[in-house]
């Protein structure tokens, strides 16, 4: 059974996500780097650093959120970086920074659902996505969607939480998870069920070598996983 946010709400998964996000937009930014101690940061600066190499012409953000991972991408100086998500609460904040930075002619983002992307195949020289896969209704679908968009060579950046294994830092951050970020999430979101859909939703993904396998499963080669912060974050990355 999938993990939704809204545990007595009888939507799709998908449809609860989006209320959930619509719900937290207002807050999302602050909670993001208040309750990583601004790792989230780095783990953004890192992810898009692999892109370096390769210089994308068009990159697609999905899950973009607030478009904190589609602003660091412009380091590789993309000619256009497009984001896309399901909820327009989080939109209209990511909208309103990127016009404040005077970004809007690089970046553009619109409403869009991962996993029936709008994009034709072999669009995209990258596809990135930050803490956005663990929220898909259908994972494999949506990666597949990934792969159709990117064209032939492109590369694919996954940024997502994972779960440490080593002692302490497993029992730190389970307590972390379970006990101290759900209360701080809702004092200041004013949503209970978002901090406390999160560890769950970290729990349910598969990450690691698990994550690899379905993404060789749905036709992605040099499939690789990088953990970060003592495993607290992976980073994904796979070649079409």
């Amino acid at each position: 059974m999938a993990v939704v946010p809204y545990k007595d709400a009888s939507g799709s998964k998908k449809s609860q996500v989006a209320q959930m996000f619509n719900s937290i937009a207002g807050k999302y930014d602050f909670l993001n780097h208040f309750l990583s101690a601004g790792i989230d940061i780095y783990w953004r600066k890192k992810a898009i650093g692999l892109l370096q190499k390769s210089k994308p012409a068009r990159i697609l953000d999905i899950a973009t959120g607030t478009g904190d991972l589609a602003i660091e991408a412009l380091k590789v100086n993309p000619e256009k970086v497009t984001g896309i998500d399901i909820s327009e609460g989080m939109l209209a904040v990511g909208r309103e920074k990127i016009q404040k930075k005077g970004l809007a002619h690089k970046i553009e983002l619109f409403s869009g659902d991962s996993e029936n992307l709008q994009f034709e195949a072999n669009s995209f020289e990258a596809v990135t996505a930050a803490f956005g896969v663990r929220n898909f209704e259908n994972l494999e679908k949506g990666l597949s969607e990934m792969f159709r968009v990117l064209k032939p060579g492109g590369r694919i950046v996954i940024l997502e939480f994972s779960k440490p294994t080593a002692f302490p830092m497993k029992q730190a951050y389970n307590f972390y998870f379970k006990n101290i970020l759900p209360v701080f999430g809702k004092v200041i979101s004013k949503d209970q069920a978002a901090y406390t859909y999160l560890p769950e939703s970290v729990q349910a993904f598969p990450d690691g070598k698990d994550f690899l396998k379905i993404l060789d499963k749905v036709g992605f080669k040099n499939t690789q996983w990088q953990p970060l912060t003592f495993g607290i974050c992976s980073i994904y990355t796979a070649i079409k």
